[in-house]
C-alpha cells in the first residue's frame, strides 16, 4: 500500500498569501489574487519601480557633489551614527550594483 501525497491547493494558496502580504493588502484580497493576478502584479511592478527609483536617488544623494560646495561647514556627529551612515551608504551602493550589473555611469561605480 502506498500514500499518495496530495496538498489540495496548499502551496498556491500560501503563494497568495505570501503575495497579499508583501503587497500590504487584506486577508480578504487573497482569493481575488488567485481568481485575478495581472492587476495585483500591475501594483507590484510599479511598486518595485518605486522602490528602484529610490534606491537610485539614494545612491545620487550618497555620491557627492561635482560642483562641491563652497562653504566650508563643519557638522558634528558622534562615531556611532557616522558608521551608520557609512553602513546604509554600502548597503545602498550594493543593491544598486545588483540592479544594475555592469552600469559604469552609477554613483555606486564610480564611488567604491
Amino acid at each position: 500500500m502506498s500514500v499518495i501525497d496530495h496538498d489540495f491547493g496548499l502551496q498556491e494558496r500560501q503563494v497568495a498569501r505570501r503575495f497579499t502580504k508583501l503587497l500590504s493588502l487584506d486577508a480578504q484580497h487573497e482569493a481575488n489574487v488567485r481568481a485575478n493576478p495581472v492587476p495585483y502584479l500591475e501594483r507590484a511592478s510599479e511598486r518595485i519601480f518605486q522602490l528602484e527609483n529610490a534606491l537610485v536617488e539614494a545612491a545620487q544623494a550618497a555620491a557627492p557633489s561635482e560642483a562641491g560646495c563652497s562653504v566650508a561647514e563643519t557638522i558634528r556627529v558622534d562615531k556611532a551614527e557616522y558608521q551608520r551612515l557609512l553602513n546604509c551608504r554600502a548597503i545602498i551602493e550594493k543593491a544598486l550594483v545588483e540592479l544594475v550589473p555592469g552600469d559604469e555611469a552609477s554613483p555606486a561605480a564610480k564611488n567604491p
